[in-house]
């Protein structure tokens, strides 16, 4: 899977879980842009992790600073 296709993945998986039709994710979007708070965090990682067959570390989602930052650690587990 290359990385845009990553990324359009991550973003339906946003908009389903916020039910937001109008969520649209770059690389660069952080927390603030997508006005999401923390309690979402939990259940968009764990939808995250089940789509992709993947498990991040605490470490690893703490480090993120912007969605690029997921979809790098994302790419690194495929």
């Amino acid at each position: 899977m290359v990385r845009s296709e990553i990324l359009a993945k991550v973003n339906d998986i946003f908009k389903e879980v916020l039910d937001d039709n109008n969520i649209m994710l770059t690389d660069k979007t952080t927390t603030d842009d997508a006005e999401f708070d923390s309690l979402s965090r939990v259940p968009l990682i764990v939808a995250i992790e089940k789509a992709f067959k993947i498990k991040f570390t605490s470490h690893e989602i703490l480090s993120w600073e912007n969605i690029g930052d997921m979809v790098d650690a994302i790419e690194k587990k495929l």
